[in-house]
């Protein structure tokens, strides 16, 4: 187990020690905006077309979008969790802006006006600047993105996220995710003509993939553009076809300090404008199954930071740049 770094309280972290090291979107945001800024999560009754039959059926084997959605299949109204979300971060910070984030399921997958209408109501909210839209690469209309860009023109923060996960299509088909990464390719080159942000997600510890796919996908992703990263260790929840293959012997979870380790390595090639949206990901219990150290955040966040400190390293060392971001601030991660 990783030493704990100085300024480490219990299962919490001394938030300058590690954004020291990495250009966290807590402080990207508190940059942009000249305050703290806060992601309230959504979950607007979205599906996925991997699971209704439009492109695949069954979904991604590690897929359960109750293991990280806190209103499940709820679908509530999104005024109603955004004043519920913004209840818990007064509570807790006193923050008083935020974007929401779309985040369950394909937040692209509907016609366009439903769209426009669920997005308008987000903006509308008290505190919000902006939008997080979680989608899939090949989910992403030029109509959609023709939305998003009208958002960002009236001088709305838009983040289109795009769950990539892996850069190797025999990986994705092993999956089943449904795309390729032309797919992504394709996304990446049509948002940024329109000038929108995008932030990819990538799982580290795909069944079949090492700490050289990881860094591989990295490479191929950066090359591609892309101004956020989204780290996720893969997870085995309940429900799931991962789940029967990890109690079948076939799927071996990461270790913790193996996961550090990669995430390490990655955060060192990356460029240092490139802002990190998240560096792990944790699911709830009775959900998660394995690997237990996937149940909490701060403990891999203060191995990370722990795991850079050892190597004397921080975003960027292997790219001999020097650092261009000066950060304050750990809560989006």
């Amino acid at each position: 187990m990783s030493p704990a770094p100085s300024g480490f309280r219990g299962d919490r972290h001394d938030a300058m020690a590690l954004t020291d090291r990495i250009h966290t979107l807590g402080a990207a945001l508190r940059v942009r905006h000249g305050t703290r800024v806060h992601k309230l999560t959504v979950s607007a009754g979205f599906v996925c077309p991997n699971m209704d039959g439009t492109r695949g059926r069954g979904g991604c084997t590690f897929c359960n979008n109750a293991s990280f959605s806190p209103h499940g299949y709820d679908g509530g109204a999104v005024a109603r969790q955004l004043a519920s979300g913004r209840a818990v971060i007064a509570r807790r910070t006193g923050a008083r802006h935020y974007l929401a984030y779309f985040q369950a399921y394909t937040n692209t997958y509907a016609e366009l006006e439903r769209l426009r209408a669920l997005y308008d109501e987000a903006l509308a909210q008290p505190g919000v600047l902006g939008l997080a839209i979680g989608t899939r690469p090949d989910c992403v209309p030029d109509r959609v993105l023709d939305l998003l860009a009208a958002y960002r023109d009236r001088g709305h923060a838009i983040w289109l996220e795009l769950g990539l996960q892996s850069a190797f299509d025999e990986t994705l088909a092993r999956v089943n995710r449904g795309h390729g990464f032309g797919e992504y390719l394709d996304a990446v080159h049509r948002a940024h003509a329109r000038g929108l942000d995008v932030c990819t997600h990538l799982i580290i510890g795909l069944p079949g993939e090492t700490d050289g796919h990881a860094r591989e996908t990295l490479t191929r992703v950066l090359e591609a553009g892309t101004e956020g990263i989204k780290l996720h260790p893969l997870h085995v929840v309940r429900g799931t076809r991962l789940a029967q293959d990890w109690r079948a012997g076939a799927y071996r979870p990461w270790s913790r300090e193996a996961y550090v380790a990669t995430a390490a390595d990655l955060i060192e090639m990356t460029p240092p404008e490139v802002i990190f949206h998240r560096l792990t990901a944790t699911a709830r219990a009775p959900l998660l199954l394995a690997p237990q150290w996937c149940s909490g955040k701060w403990q891999v966040l203060n191995a990370i930071e722990a795991e850079l400190a050892r190597r004397g390293t921080r975003q960027g060392s292997r790219l001999n740049r020097p650092s261009e971001f000066t950060n304050h601030e750990v809560s989006s991660l």
